[in-house]
């Protein structure tokens, strides 16, 4: 099985990431697209989640429900932070030995891969697919890399601006049950 990892905040999960997913399945011929939210980036140590770790785990669930390719982990959530991509390598290699191993990412996380803890592990063990909006990026010596190309202009700072400023959310950037779900968490707030 190709299974392709996808870590990211995901605050709020929005078109954009569900387009990025979908498009690793059609281009490359990924199987399962495992969403795992990230607890806390090693290289955003100062920022805090507009959503709960349960609220972005609900949403995610919710978005993905209709593609029978995406499955929602909360793996990373229960591990120490901050988020070690290593380890989260070192769980699917042990939950599915069998299966061969991808990272999605965007362009600016390809330009800082050389910046992450265990970088000659995770070149090793997985295959990384790179989403980008223009030109592709450089491929890396040693490093197995498919690009893919595609756009969409949703955001999660974008909507979370918006959020902050009372404005209306677009249908376009977020999925309907994911607006349901926000509408839903600012009445508790």
């Amino acid at each position: 099985m190709k299974l392709c990892l996808f870590g990211g905040s995901f605050d709020p999960v929005h078109c954009g990431h569900l387009a990025i997913a979908e498009a690793a399945v059609q281009q490359v011929g990924i199987e399962k697209v495992l969403f795992l939210p990230a607890a806390r980036s090693p290289f955003k140590t100062e920022h805090q989640h507009e959503f709960s770790d349960e609220e972005r785990l609900a949403m995610l669930r919710a978005a993905t429900a209709e593609f029978p390719w995406a499955e929602t982990s909360d793996m990373d959530l229960r591990l120490p932070p901050p988020s070690w991509s290593w380890r989260l390598v070192e769980h699917c290699k042990e939950e599915y030995p069998t299966a061969k191993l991808y990272w999605l990412m965007g362009t600016d996380q390809w330009e800082q891969l050389h910046r992450w803890a265990r970088y000659d592990y995770l070149t090793a063990e997985l295959t990384f697919i790179v989403y980008h909006r223009g030109t592709a990026p450089q491929p890396r010596p040693g490093v197995h890399s498919h690009f893919i190309k595609g756009h969409h202009p949703a955001s999660s700072s974008a909507i979370r601006a918006a959020l902050s400023e009372g404005l209306p959310l677009s249908d376009d950037w977020l999925p309907p049950v994911v607006k349901n779900l926000i509408s839903q968490f600012h009445k508790k707030s």
